[in-house]
């Protein structure tokens, strides 16, 4: 079957980050609409579904070189793959988790993750109560085979989800060990080496905007 896309995957394209957020949007409406059996969409069909701009939709598609078919729009299929590939999340990614309690441990057995590209290989604790015991698949181990596991695992990410006064401590010991990003789902502002890749996601954040929102819509 002829595409009806154009893509440009030899060389990598740096996206803004507002479209590289929004890009995972579009990958799930169209993930939706190829279990419905749907095999083209316009950039305004996505645009009425998710409540995005069409026009910029078509302009963060762009910027990767996919370009709708006049009277057809985009292949949903192929769209998909494009935007999986480009995403990272078609390939494996190892992960090391650094606190394995309700959260940690909560993040450990989502399989949902898999499905994007993220295989949590160890845990890491420091609760003696805790060490030895499994998470799922995950025999739990201390701070001390924290190198050994990053090696052997070839992990690149490392993940924090320890109280916040120990989050830098955590940082350290996983770019030390050798990781080369970390996921931050503390409120603690860590800081790394340049060159080392954060993302913070702070549950706590969020909660703070949605209940000022909601104060504020009460006035």
């Amino acid at each position: 079957m002829k595409t009806s896309i154009t893509t440009k995957t030899e060389t990598r394209v740096w996206l803004p980050e507002p479209t590289l957020r929004r890009l995972p949007w579009y990958l799930a409406h169209l993930s939706m609409l190829r279990r419905d059996g749907v095999e083209h969409v316009s950039s305004r069909g996505i645009a009425d579904a998710i409540g995005v701009d069409a026009s910029q939709i078509a302009k963060d598609l762009s910027h990767l070189g996919v370009r709708g078919k006049t009277g057809i729009g985009y292949e949903v299929g192929a769209l998909e793959r494009e935007l999986r590939d480009y995403l990272g999340f078609r390939t494996g990614h190892n992960a090391v988790i650094v606190g394995v309690g309700s959260l940690g441990a909560a993040l450990i057995r989502d399989r949902g993750l898999q499905r994007y590209g993220l295989n949590i290989v160890a845990g890491i604790d420091t609760n003696a109560d805790l060490l030895g015991t499994r998470v799922g698949d995950i025999v739990i181990s201390g701070y001390d085979a924290l190198p050994g596991l990053v090696v052997d695992h070839d992990a690149a990410i490392g993940i924090i989800t320890v109280p916040a006064r120990y989050a830098q401590d955590a940082a350290d010991r996983l770019v030390e060990a050798g990781v080369r990003a970390i996921w931050n789902f503390t409120p603690f502002r860590i800081r790394v080496p340049e060159g080392v890749v954060i993302t913070n996601t702070s549950i706590y954040s969020h909660l703070a905007v949605m209940y000022n929102r909601i104060d504020s819509a009460r006035q």
